[in-house]
Formats: C-alpha cells, structure tokens, sequence
C-alpha cells in the first residue's frame, strides 16, 4: 500500500462508519486532531471517540483530494489533501464544512500507518472565492467517482 492508498482508506474507514477500521489504520501511538479540535491519541482513544462520534449521529460522508505527498524520508511522508462533506439534506458539498488534511504517515513493518491525521476547516475567511474554487474541486472529484484521488 502506498501512502495515499493509507489516506484512501482512512477516508473509506470515515464514510462506512468503521471505527475500528479507521483505528487500524493508526500507529499504536497515532494521533487525530478532529475539524473541531478534539483530540485523541493512540489506536484505543480514536476507537472510541469515533465510536462516541457515530453512536451519537448520523455523519456525513467526506470527498477528499490529494493535492500532494511531501517524502520527508524514506519511511515518513505527509499527504496534504482538502476534504468536503456531502450534506444528506441536499446532496451537496456543504462549503461550511470543507477543510484542510494533513497525513503523516509512517512505514513500519512493510506496511503504511498513519502518525497523525489533522483536519483544519477551511474557512478562508473575506475569501469567497477560495471557498467557491474549493467547494467546485471537490464537487468535481465527487462527480468523478473519484474520491480521494
């Protein structure tokens, strides 16, 4: 599996719901910083705030992009991507919600892991336009089937 692959399937872990998939993809002491800033740090603890997170409502599901992949060595690499959710009210991109990805991730024992996962919302504040380029890239991917790409 390749890094982005990793990111793929974090994004795919999200949309089923998957908690104990989402974890999985983790580092034992991998980290998550959550579009709202919550935070939580090791496979368990990201287990179970995502357990608490889709027991309690119905989340949307994310669009993804991967703008880039920065090899920081040959074992650490950062996917710099941007994410939108579908509202299920309109089955649309909700610009409100779109935000900025940061993966690291870690090759360990043959195989990619992420070391943390930070989602920033990106809210471009006085810049409609950003907001509007954003949204219209990921309503493209969306359209496209290709999710995370």
């Amino acid at each position: 599996m390749t890094v982005e692959e990793l990111y793929r399937q974090i994004i795919d872990a999200w949309n089923a719901r998957d908690a104990e998939a989402f974890a999985a993809l983790f580092t034992v002491d991998g980290e998550i910083v959550g579009f709202d800033g919550s935070q939580a740090t090791g496979r368990g603890q990201i287990h179970e705030h995502l357990k608490a997170v889709f027991d309690s409502h119905e989340t949307m599901k994310y669009v993804g992009v991967v703008d880039k992949v920065t090899t920081v060595t040959t074992d650490v690499a950062i996917v710099h991507a941007v994410v939108g959710m579908v509202s299920k009210a309109t089955d649309q991109i909700e610009p409100k919600l779109n935000a900025v990805q940061r993966l690291v991730g870690v090759h360990r024992s043959g195989d990619w892991r992420a070391a943390l996962l930070q989602t920033t919302p990106a809210a471009y504040h006085g810049r409609p336009d950003d907001v509007a380029r954003l949204t219209a890239t990921l309503t493209a991917a969306r359209a496209s089937g290709d999710n995370a790409r």
